[in-house]
């Protein structure tokens, strides 16, 4: 190998990290524009506008968080839940300002019957992301189950006042009002 060929890898290897690492913040940049189309698109833009947040929410920045995530959620796509909660642990532990990683563990521990931790790891997720209309949506959801349905009604409304094309929040707070709950007098 040339003197010349061996000056190139630090290169490269200077470059892949500086724009590596810029992705993420300018990605980030991007929510607020993206929240803001949503709020006019038609079905299939929103639905396009969704996938492009829930990919940017899942961006923590760094290469090994976004694996542990990735991992946790191929374990809860094999429905081994204990698995995908340790890999999301592993991820808040290392991670604890990323949202989606709190997210993620609050779906697992949900669909393991584990609620209170799953409730817990939603609020969190909110607190660290308002915007996660997913994750409210699950809040709403768990309120509602919990019998709790005026804040499942607020929950759902926060869902669509974020993301008004969010049809599993219509139809649940439809129902809702249906029961006269979150109706204006």
């Amino acid at each position: 190998m040339g003197i010349k060929t061996f000056l190139r890898y630090p290169i490269v290897a200077a470059i892949v990290l500086t724009v590596g690492n810029s992705i993420p913040a300018l990605a980030q940049g991007d929510v607020p524009t993206l929240l803001d189309q949503l709020q006019t698109a038609d079905a299939g833009q929103a639905a396009q506008i969704e996938r492009e947040l829930e990919r940017t929410w899942s961006q923590s920045g760094s290469v090994a968080m976004n694996l542990l995530l990735e991992r946790g959620r191929k374990a809860m796509e094999a429905q081994d839940f204990a698995t995908a909660i340790d890999h999301f642990t592993a991820l808040t532990d290392h991670a604890p300002d990323f949202a989606e990683g709190y997210h993620a563990r609050a779906t697992a521990y949900y669909q393991s019957g584990r609620y209170g931790p799953a409730l817990d790891d939603l609020w969190h997720a909110l607190a660290l992301n308002p915007n996660n209309y997913n994750a409210a949506f699950g809040l709403g959801v768990m309120l509602q189950e919990f019998g709790d349905n005026i804040g499942a009604a607020k929950a759902y409304a926060r869902v669509l006042e974020l993301n008004p094309a969010h049809e599993s929040a219509k139809d649940a707070l439809m129902r809702l009002e249906a029961d006269g709950i979150g109706r204006a007098l």
